[in-house]
Parts: structure tokens; C-alpha cells; sequence
């Protein structure tokens, strides 16, 4: 193993805002401990699945990659602690290459049809609640939230194709790999 793409990790902001505890010990001991294991054996470059939720709400969109982060729900909070551990691991070793990547929902499948998303039970977002209604699993679907500041009050929320997104890290992979 010459690299690692770190994916691992609980992520519900719903439920991170009830269980905090459980996310923050999950996602950053478990960060803390592939780190660990990975420098036991050699193996110095990650990239990190991180989120568009470290900018937080204060800032404008489109969101810039240096704008100043502050997550508001523990979810975001654990990937924002997490690049600030990759950030200072990078910078007290240099033997250590290092990709942050930060987007939105992904979401979609793999055009062959063999992978992608089918929650068993009640999905966490709303593209599986669409492809549910698009089979005729459920019968309608419902959009929650009528009072953000757009023009009909419902919110807005950006997504990234799952393919593209692989595709990003593979070349995330090969930019650390080249280091």
C-alpha cells in the first residue's frame, strides 16, 4: 500500500447535532488512529474526504477554498478538526503528502448501473427519496422547509456526480502520489 483515500467516517448532520459525542470520537479517533497505522507502516500520503460544510453559514456562495472555515454542527466540526490534524502532520513532516478535498452531496450512480445508492430503510437525503418515487417505491416525495431566504422559501443544495467525484480523488491520489 503506497496511499490511502480516507472516506471513513459517520455522516448525518441530523444526527451528529443528537449524537455528537459518537461522531466526534468515531470520526477523529478513527482518524487518529489510521494515521497512526499508516505511519507504522511506511505509508505517508492521504487524501482526506473532507466537506463543504467547514465554510459554515457565514460565508457567501460560491464558497472559495480560502475563505474561513467554521462549521456549525458536529459533523463539520469533525472534518474540519481532522484537516487541521492532516494540515499540522503536513507541516511538521515533510515526508507526508496530503490532499484535502471539500464538496458537496454526492450523488448518482455508476453508469453501468452496478453500483449506487439504495438505502435500505428511510434515506438521510433527498436523492434516494427521489429514485424512490422515480420507481414507485413511494408514492410522493416531500420537501421540508419553507422559510429560506430563496425565491420559494424552499432550500438550495448543490451536489457533485459520484463518478466525477471519483474520478477527483484519483487525481488527488496521483497529485500526492507524485510528491
Amino acid at each position: 500500500i503506497d496511499a490511502v483515500i480516507h472516506f471513513a467516517g459517520l455522516k448525518a448532520v441530523g444526527e451528529s447535532v443528537r449524537e455528537p459525542l459518537k461522531y466526534y470520537y468515531n470520526n477523529l479517533v478513527g482518524t487518529l488512529n489510521l494515521i497512526r497505522v499508516m505511519d507504522r507502516h511506511d505509508v505517508r500520503s492521504i487524501v482526506f474526504s473532507s466537506s463543504a460544510t467547514v465554510y459554515g453559514e457565514h460565508n457567501p456562495i460560491p464558497y472559495v477554498e480560502k475563505m474561513e472555515i467554521g462549521a456549525n454542527n458536529p459533523y463539520g466540526r469533525t472534518k474540519e478538526q481532522i484537516e487541521d490534524i492532516l494540515s499540522d502532520l503536513g507541516a511538521a513532516d515533510p515526508r507526508w503528502h496530503i490532499a484535502l478535498l471539500r464538496y458537496f452531496n454526492p450523488v448518482g450512480a455508476h453508469p453501468s448501473g452496478r453500483i449506487g445508492e439504495d438505502p435500505q430503510g428511510i434515506p438521510n437525503n433527498l436523492v434516494p427519496f427521489i429514485a424512490q418515487v422515480a420507481v414507485g417505491r413511494r408514492e410522493k416525495l416531500m420537501v421540508f422547509g419553507g422559510d429560506y431566504d430563496t425565491p420559494d422559501g424552499t432550500c438550495l443544495r448543490d451536489y457533485i456526480h459520484v463518478v466525477d467525484l471519483a474520478e477527483g480523488h484519483v487525481a488527488a491520489l496521483n497529485h500526492v502520489a507524485d510528491r
